[in-house]
């Protein structure tokens, strides 16, 4: 990924934050991510972290329309994706897609339910699932621009995202066409 394209990224985030009262806090810690695949349109997503503690996490996440998070779970991480502006779309499984199985339980909006496995479901304003371990799971902004927000355990994004592409890469290669207006998570 271009860090022309990053910088870009970062600004377009960070205008749409202002416009719907999101306030960062200072010196955000950006995270800016194609998953290695080459494609930020298709497969992108920018991540701020609010909160790093060793018992939990906050990020806040932003996409454009198609720009999907790629299906992936986790091994300890609990966490609730939340639609804060837009509209998301999120794919879930009850282990990985290819093993069929029959029944995926878990919590949408605080209520437990039981949905089939390979559910798409569409996530309005305010609304939240809440994804345990092992849940593979797939995003989507389904709106020209949202704001995801993720609350979760500790987050270990190095070692505790199993993604069912085996070409996906957590952290973007960078090429340094320009001077970076932020410092990446990857940066550092």
């Amino acid at each position: 990924m271009k860090r022309s394209e990053i910088n870009e990224a970062v600004l377009r985030a960070t205008a749409f934050f202002e416009r719907n009262h999101w306030h960062l806090p200072p010196e955000p810690r950006w995270d800016v991510t194609d998953f290695g695949l080459g494609n930020f349109k298709k497969n992108g997503l920018v991540l701020v972290n609010l909160a790093e503690e060793d018992e939990y996490c906050e990020k806040l996440m932003y996409a454009q329309k198609g720009q999907t998070t790629p299906c992936h779970a986790h091994k300890n991480k609990k966490e609730d994706i939340i639609c804060r502006i837009g509209m998301i779309k999120i794919q879930v499984w009850q282990g990985k897609p290819d093993q069929n199985e029959a029944v995926c339980r878990l919590k949408i909006n605080g209520k437990w339910k039981e949905i089939e496995s390979g559910t798409i479901l569409t996530l309005q304003p305010g609304e939240r699932i809440s994804l345990t371990p092992g849940i593979y799971h797939e995003f989507t902004s389904a709106a020209n621009e949202s704001i995801i927000g993720e609350v979760s355990t500790f987050n270990d994004d190095e070692n505790d995202n199993f993604f069912i592409n085996k070409d996906i890469g957590r952290y973007t290669e960078i090429d340094e066409d320009t001077i970076p207006i932020v410092k990446l998570v990857s940066d550092e």
